[in-house]
């Protein structure tokens, strides 16, 4: 008979999430989906909003990286405003931004991956944490924690709070950089150095010790997007996108916001929350991509900072053409790290970042407007329409994680055929499945946005746990 093998709930992620592995008689596996169970909808709460309070709604849908949608939500309202922000102000943007880039990846490495990484996959799961890591290792528990803690007081320090800033507005930001800060997140800068120098030495001595794991974690040829700036150098905050094949030819460049939804399309299935985003001149799902640490790196030629260029010098040397093993986002994740690092340094030396002009102003000037950025997890999209007195009809969110959608679930299902035979599976081998997904590093309440009738089922349940009423859609 056949068999479903459940891993409910996917751990170590950010939201709510199971997997479902279905086995034929033989014991051999047919299938596998990822499932992202839980249901929010933003873009339906923020109709009869005004636009210019969005930017701050925007930054409530996640609690991991809510700058990049505070940012993607301002670069949105400022198309509607038809207005061009102070160059002061889209530096500050920018390094808010990559402060949370790198708070972001330090948890995904340090706190939901390492503990794979260091204790093994088949490890004790009561112990496969980051306090395990720090008890095994304590300077690579430090350096997680030193790092995530790095990203998350410079945001507090620009923004004043931790999660859910309201910094950044449509025009900018709300005050200008103060010296006092900008001193104060200077001189934490040769600590994080630190920091990301032992872990980018650690990475790579064990890397080789999971070749097995390499070989099937979402390794197959795929399509890679990412915004990208005109020298070709790395961009989180302008520049366009660029979309890449398999073998590293561009199949699509300067995909501005405004461009996204005629290039990009969404695309549901039963078994999920979260869409599938898809190349519509290919089609879904054979127009499916990568975002994300990995897609970034594979796509553009440098860095622009001397530490992380030759980092990425090296990483290339990885495959003759993009890297195409999703375990490879765990060495992207900490390459980024360094560039936000090396930029951080790089912006706050520039005396005119401390100029006073950080606030453009205007009203209503188009009633559509889009904005881009690129959250730790990949391209963020925010795509809004108003009436003539600024108020919300209609918006969209293309979130990274339904992005990478198509690859998450090819890529359990790649790794499920590789290990569970004959029916026969361990609960480190099932961790193996799961850590596909942790490469990715999903968020999962970002990305339920859900489009079109998608299935719904209801129950209300009595307090001895019986089964009332249920409505199904």
């Amino acid at each position: 008979m056949s068999q479903t093998i459940t891993i409910d709930p996917v751990t170590r992620l950010e939201g709510h999430g199971k997997i479902t592995i279905q086995l034929n008689a033989q014991g051999e596996v047919e299938n596998a989906h990822f499932h992202v169970t839980q249901v929010r909808g933003f873009e339906r709460f923020s109709e009869g909003r005004p636009y210019y309070e969005m930017p701050g709604l925007m930054a409530r849908v996640c609690g991991i990286c809510p700058v990049s949608h505070l940012i993607a939500s301002a670069r949105a309202c400022e198309a509607i405003m038809s207005v061009r922000i102070p160059s002061t102000a889209s530096r500050l943007r920018n390094m808010l931004n990559l402060a949370q880039m790198v708070q972001s990846h330090a948890l995904s490495f340090f706190y939901l991956s390492s503990p794979d990484l260091l204790l093994g996959m088949e490890s004790d799961p009561a112990t496969r944490h980051i306090f395990g890591v720090t008890a095994a290792r304590p300077e690579l528990g430090r350096a997680g924690i030193g790092l995530r803690r790095f990203g998350q007081y410079i945001i507090e320090l620009l923004a004043e709070k931790r999660i859910h800033p309201g910094w950044v507005v449509p025009g900018g930001v709300t005050e200008p950089l103060a010296p006092a800060k900008r001193d104060e997140i200077l001189s934490m800068i040769p600590e994080a150095y630190t920091h990301i120098g032992l872990a980018l030495d650690w990475y790579k001595k064990i890397a080789d010790g999971f070749k097995a794991e390499i070989e099937v974690f979402a390794n197959f040829p795929s399509l890679f997007m990412s915004l990208i700036n005109e020298d070709e150098s790395i961009e989180f905050n302008g520049g366009a996108l660029r979309l890449i094949g398999p073998g590293g030819g561009i199949i699509d460049d300067g995909i501005t916001a405004a461009k996204f939804t005629e290039v990009i399309g969404e695309a549901v299935e039963p078994y999920s929350y979260t869409k599938f985003a898809y190349y519509k001149p290919l089609g879904y799902p054979e127009g499916s991509y990568r975002v994300g640490p990995l897609a970034r790196l594979n796509i553009v030629k440098s860095m622009g900072t001397p530490r992380a260029d030759k980092e990425l010098a090296e990483f290339k040397q990885l495959a003759s053409g993009p890297v195409l093993s999703s375990f490879y986002y765990h060495h992207a994740r900490l390459i980024e790290i360094l560039y936000g690092i090396e930029k951080i340094e790089q912006i706050l030396s520039d005396p005119l970042i401390l100029d006073k002009q950080v606030r453009a102003t205007a009203g209503v000037n188009r009633f559509e407007g889009a904005g881009q950025a690129e959250a730790p997890r990949g391209t963020l999209h925010h795509h809004y329409k108003v009436d003539e007195n600024g108020k919300i009809l209609w918006a969209n969110l293309v979130i990274a994680t339904g992005q990478n959608n198509n690859a998450m679930n090819r890529g359990i299902l790649q790794a499920a055929r590789q290990y569970v035979k004959e029916g026969k599976f361990t609960e480190g081998i099932l961790n193996r499945v799961e850590a596909v997904v942790r490469t990715f590093d999903p968020c999962l309440s970002c990305s339920t946005h859900a489009f079109g009738q998608m299935p719904l089922a209801l129950s209300l349940v009595s307090a001895s746990g019986e089964v009332v009423d249920r409505v199904v859609r």
